[in-house]
């Protein structure tokens, strides 16, 4: 949630502060702002909305030009999205200003604290209690003021802070949220994510927990918490700026939608050898034969991946599997083992339940398995093995092809996990490793049937609720598609399993509601076509999302059918997903929302 940009160097700020926001939109959009040192002190211009009303008063402010500022794009958490709650946030006399990223859990505690001491505050957020905290510890050392806030608060930070003592300097520091530090030619930066400073610099080091930074112009030092000077490691980004722009698409969603069949073959390929699967990780096959049961932790889209694993891995490897929404795996005190294997699935890596929820299966000695997207982050840092996937850089809200890869990155690992436990031969396994490398142009042909879907949804982009019913894998691809609706056309939808019709869901089916029936499965296909036929008997218009292998059947039932391939009945939602996305996609264009920034929502999820 929200974003975080810095910029210290010879170049005006302003235009790199505002550039950079504009590539973290996406991580927060109510409010934004920006401080920079500005005659022997620091100038804040900040305001609700989003940063193109920010530019617009800039643009009213001429005589406002620095070398060195930080900026922040919201997500409200702690306060509505006003003026006064918008970040940056300073100190009583103005010398400091702070923008920050995550939750204070202490901070009513620390407030009123300050209120004894004098302290006023203008805000209602957890925020400006940092920087009246930084003020009261502030002896003339920021860097010792901002370990000892760290030893004061609870919660997750990312920090940016500039001090009017300091000019040309900016101090950032970090726990549980995550910030990068961009590496330039007589420039330096901060931020939330790499595509804020990637059009200036290809370099970077990450930050870790509990450590502080301070950047000039010229240099960036690393401290420990006990201000100790460490070394890190230098990494580079390995993907382009262009890969972070629309390509000319009208969306960022509809860009990646396209941009599937390359994200999966990108993921499938590397691991391919001879027809067998292997994985890209120091897991050996002892380990993996030895799993007594697999704990699926996530949230959101990667949550509904892991349903799908689920699945995949029982029927292939034979191996008990539990899928766990990260935030409740924490509380309901699982009942894991020695040989218990916590895969956790997350697009940024830095998801904060996730992570969390990873760090109590370590705790208990668990080994975990990370299938993450971003290259260096806190997860795959912390995890015991790491699968990437290679979507690229997924910059639209819902998520489209970080969930494709994840999927079948699911897929390779149960056909390798029942591979080396001896549940496959050889033909069998072949089969199958071709049904991963053949994904790529299935999901193609799904795609090149974009103008059916625009067209289905320009037929039912008024309805008010729709429903998604299916069984097994359908079932839970079924839960993304409703997700997927829900998050950028803001239609109510539900996702049922097809056999709890009759339990009690059955009941919201009125005349002219609107079904979604996804049937892949020819083992399954005669079940659907009676829960089919109950739904229309109540006056339904279900329209079937089926294979090719099961078309004839339910088009006999459906009022309307859209056909994706053939493949493995196990992975096929690998391919009625991207039909559901395309069909999300044009059901919010024809209802005018706001695709990539859907309301009250932000792409990473960094605070519980």
């Amino acid at each position: 949630m929200c974003g975080i940009v810095g910029f210290t160097g010879s170049a005006d700020a302003l235009p790199v502060l505002v550039n950079g926001l504009k590539r973290l939109e996406y991580r927060g959009y109510d409010s934004a702002g920006i401080a920079a040192f500005d005659n022997g002190g620091i100038r804040v211009t900040k305001t609700r909305g989003r940063i193109s009303e920010l530019e617009r008063i800039l643009r009213g402010q001429p005589d406002f030009s620095s070398a060195c500022g930080i900026g922040h794009t919201r997500w409200a958490t702690h306060g509505e999205p006003t003026d006064e709650n918008s970040h940056p946030h300073l100190s009583h006399d103005g010398r400091i200003a702070v923008v920050h990223n995550g939750i204070i859990e202490n901070y009513a505690d620390i407030k009123a604290r300050l209120i004894k001491r004098g302290y006023s505050f203008r805000s209602e957020t957890d925020t400006e209690v940092i920087a009246h905290l930084l003020d009261f510890y502030y002896k003339g050392d920021i860097l010792v003021a901002l370990a000892k806030v760290m030893a004061t608060v609870r919660g997750s930070y990312a920090l940016g802070v500039l001090c009017a003592d300091r000019p040309g300097e900016i101090i950032a520091a970090r726990l549980d949220s995550p910030l990068i530090v961009g590496l330039g030619d007589g420039e330096n930066f901060i931020a939330s994510d790499i595509p804020a400073f990637l059009e200036h610099t290809r370099d970077y080091y990450t930050v870790d927990d509990g450590e502080i930074v301070c950047l000039t112009k010229d240099s960036v030092t690393v401290y420990n918490s006990d201000l100790e000077e460490i070394s890190k490691e230098r990494m580079t980004v390995s993907w382009s700026i262009e890969a972070a722009e629309k390509g000319g698409y009208e969306h960022f969603m509809l860009k990646e939608i396209h941009e599937q069949p390359k994200a999966v073959r990108d993921t499938v390929s590397p691991r391919l050898e001879n027809g067998r699967i292997f994985l890209d990780t120091n897991i050996n096959d002892d380990f993996l034969q030895d799993i007594s049961r697999i704990h699926i932790i996530a949230c959101g889209s990667a949550y509904h991946t892991g349903m799908v694993g689920k699945y995949v891995i029982e029927n292939l490897a034979r191996i008990p599997v539990e899928c766990d929404l990260a935030s409740e795996f924490r509380y309901r005190d699982p009942i894991i083992s020695g040989r218990d294997l916590c895969i956790v699935i997350s697009q940024s890596g830095e998801t904060a339940d996730t992570l969390a929820a990873m760090r109590e299966a370590k705790r208990r000695d668990i080994k975990t398995l990370a299938i993450i997207n971003v290259v260096g982050s806190t997860i795959a840092r912390e995890a015991d093995y790491v699968l990437y996937t290679w979507a690229g850089p997924e910059i639209a809200v819902a998520t489209t092809k970080a969930y494709s890869t994840q999927l079948v990155m699911l897929y390779m690992l149960a056909v390798r996990l029942a591979a080396v436990r001896g549940l496959l031969d050889a033909h069998t396994e072949k089969k199958l490793t071709a049904e991963c490398l053949h994904l790529p142009e299935k999901i193609e042909a799904v795609i090149a049937q974009i103008n059916t879907l625009s067209y289905l949804a320009s037929r039912f982009h008024n309805h008010k609720d729709i429903f998604f019913l299916g069984r097994g894998v359908d079932y839970a691809a079924a839960l993304e598609g409703s997700l997927k609706l829900k998050e950028i056309s803001y239609i109510r939808s539900e996702a049922y399993a097809a056999g709890e019709l009759k339990h009690g869901t059955i009941a919201l089916i009125r005349n002219d509601t609107l079904v979604i029936a996804i049937a892949t499965q020819q083992s399954l296909a005669e079940k659907m076509v009676s829960n089919i036929r109950e739904v229309k008997a109540r006056g339904a218009h279900v329209l079937t999302i089926a294979s090719e292998d099961t078309r004839q059947m339910l088009s006999e039932v459906s009022d309307d059918i859209f056909v994706v391939p053939s493949c493995f009945e196990k992975f096929s939602p690998s391919l009625t997903v991207v039909a559901m996305q395309l069909f999300a996609y044009y059901i919010a264009l024809c209802r005018g929302c706001s695709i990539d920034k859907p309301r009250n929502l932000a792409k990473s999820v960094t605070v519980e």
